[in-house]
């Protein structure tokens, strides 16, 4: 069953769907959210429903600024804003009956993989983590993507957007996504536009393809693997991409490296991407074994 709710998150009211399993409760329950600039329909839906089907209590929703939630300014990716939407939707499951309050995991998948890492260090009422194809540094990615040449101009850029923002304008945009591999957008490699070409347009109803400047400039200063040794004694389960270009595969293993136990690592074969498309059973069935050890069933 799915119910549609919403919850306040410091003045901002976030929306989404709580997905139950059948029966009465209480729910060990599951906090999950999406990547860089999408919507919970871009399947996490899915995963939400496959945790439903484990007697899982799932809550999925859109972050601040994003499809059905609210927040200003629209397609702004606030890494801060998103990690504090987890601890409000954790804060939202204690209000509920049908919850188990002592058993709340979060899933993460890319740039929410990485949120996790963060909620799991600082919020003790979270009882597991998984993340996976996780964000480890937004400072380290970018400057794999954009050569030191270019990086002074997209600082200038940042610092231009700022000034124009001071002074009253409107944020500024670009797109999220592009077919050209020479211009300019958030996430401008060639496999992240691949990839959206497969989902089926219902599922982008509310998606927009831009995201603001400065959603691009906090990615710069985004470090969530500053905090993977705090989330011990809280089991995290980490799913790594061998080959991921996107958040990169090396910078998952060195951080895994660095947290405490109880932890686990799994690799897959492939992309970034693959999590979603060829290994999606695979890692549905992954996170409903690790929640279902850590958080009963």
């Amino acid at each position: 069953m799915r119910e549609e709710v919403e919850f306040d998150a410091d003045g901002t009211t976030l929306r989404g769907t709580l997905h139950l399993p059948e029966g009465t409760g209480p729910f060990p329950a599951v906090v999950l959210t999406h990547g860089f600039g999408a919507v919970k329909e871009q399947y996490t839906d899915v995963i939400a429903d496959s945790l439903a089907a484990e007697g899982f209590a799932a809550l999925l929703y859109d972050h601040p600024n994003f499809g059905a939630s609210d927040g200003l300014p629209r397609q702004e990716v606030d890494p801060w804003a998103q990690i504090d939407g987890y601890r409000h939707a954790v804060t939202y499951l204690h209000t509920r009956a049908d919850v188990a309050h002592d058993r709340i995991g979060v899933f993460g998948t890319s740039y929410s993989g990485g949120h996790v890492l963060v909620v799991g260090a600082i919020d003790r009422r979270v009882k597991a983590v998984y993340a996976q194809v996780p964000v480890i540094s937004g400072g380290t990615s970018l400057s794999r993507f954009i050569s030191s040449e270019a990086l002074q101009g997209v600082r200038e850029m940042f610092a231009q957007d700022r000034l124009a923002r001071f002074r009253g304008a409107e944020p500024g945009l670009i797109p999220l996504i592009t077919e050209d591999p020479g211009a300019m957008a958030a996430l401008a490699d060639r496999e992240t536009y691949a990839w959206y070409q497969t989902i089926e347009p219902e599922r982008l109803a509310t998606w927009r393809n831009e995201v603001t400047v400065r959603s691009v400039e906090l990615l710069s200063g985004y470090e969530p693997a500053d905090y993977i040794a705090r989330i011990s004694p809280t089991p995290l389960l980490m799913v790594v991409a061998q080959h991921d270009i996107l958040t990169h595969s090396d910078l998952a293993f060195a951080a895994y490296e660095r947290a405490l136990h109880p932890k686990r690592l799994v690799t897959l074969p492939g992309g970034h991407f693959v999590v979603y498309n060829k290994e999606f059973a695979n890692t549905q069935a992954l996170a409903a074994e690790f929640f279902r050890e850590h958080l009963g069933g």
